[in-house]
């Protein structure tokens, strides 16, 4: 076909992060600036772009912060053939805004490329829920993080989409704590999770936490889809997408835990703590920041 492109056999894996209070969300839009879009943006302006060349492995809703999502890049033999990782990420970066970094890239198959995600890792600041208490009883939040570890219907805490499995498996939740071991959220790993998940485990275990919800109250929401319960969802703003494992990969972006050295302590009066989610989103973004840098190599 006349203007057709010959894609290659092998892609580019590409590790990116972005700020996600910046953008409505990963994927396109109409009218509103997305991650997608920005990559699209850029990958015009290399001359890379072709429908279907981009594929986003992990959605994140408007707000959530990113150290590690992951990208695939079909480009033409010839472009694959003449460059190597480094120009990939140096010619994304040339191009793209500085709340969204290219840092990591790796050459591999197309085949493999397609295979599922090994695990994806959030890390969830409870301290931006109002009621997350100024001392937290960490043998309690252990066993609240323990109630969702294994196979469960989430039913209770997703927002289900049409034709979505609500059974997850989740291979580990526990308590994030900070550079002085104070509890201030906790970490969760699973192959997927489903829309919202995440944050409504964070407000059920605060819920935990704070004496609003027993633990007996929590596991009958889990062991019984089919009677509705609202726990409440965290905001956004508390979540963070932490790392992809593929396959392919071969451990780019493993094995790194959130410098918190700069995370201040919340107020616990109402207005205190809604002026101080500024100051959160703040520390948030640098510490994300230093991910970044720390990964190109640039520190």
């Amino acid at each position: 076909m006349k203007g057709a492109r010959s894609l290659a056999s092998d892609c580019f894996l590409v590790a990116i992060g972005y700020h996600g209070k910046n953008f409505h969300g990963s994927q396109i839009q109409p009218n509103v600036r997305t991650v997608q879009g920005v990559l699209i943006d850029a990958l015009k302006e290399i001359g890379w772009w072709s429908k279907g060349c981009l594929w986003i492995f992990s959605r994140t809703d408007a707000g959530v912060s990113v150290r590690m999502n992951l990208i695939r890049l079909e480009l033409p033999d010839s472009v694959i053939s003449s460059i190597n990782e480094s120009a990939v990420i140096r010619a994304l970066n040339d191009r793209l805004p500085d709340d969204i970094v290219a840092w990591g890239a790796k050459k591999t198959s197309s085949i493999t490329s397609s295979r599922p995600v090994i695990s994806r890792k959030y890390f969830y600041r409870c301290q931006s829920i109002k009621n997350w208490p100024k001392n937290v009883d960490l043998d309690l939040l252990i066993k609240g993080c323990q109630l969702f570890v294994g196979t469960h219907n989430f039913t209770n805490l997703c927002r289900l989409e049409d034709g979505k499995d609500p059974v997850r498996k989740v291979t580990n939740c526990e308590p994030w704590l900070d550079d002085n071991q104070k509890p201030i959220g906790i970490s969760v790993t699973a192959e997927s999770f489903l829309w919202n998940q995440v944050r409504r485990m964070a407000s059920a275990i605060t819920g935990i936490v704070s004496g609003d919800y027993d633990l007996d109250y929590v596991y009958e929401a889990l062991k019984n889809p089919h009677i509705p319960v609202d726990m409440g969802m965290g905001t956004s703003r508390g979540l963070i997408l932490w790392e992809i494992n593929h396959v392919s990969l071969g451990g780019l972006g493993m094995g790194s835990t959130p410098d918190t050295g700069i995370f201040s302590i919340p107020p616990q009066s109402i207005r205190g703590h809604k002026t101080w989610m500024s100051l959160s989103d703040l520390e948030m973004s640098t510490m994300i920041n230093s991910e970044w840098i720390k990964e190109i190599g640039l520190s």
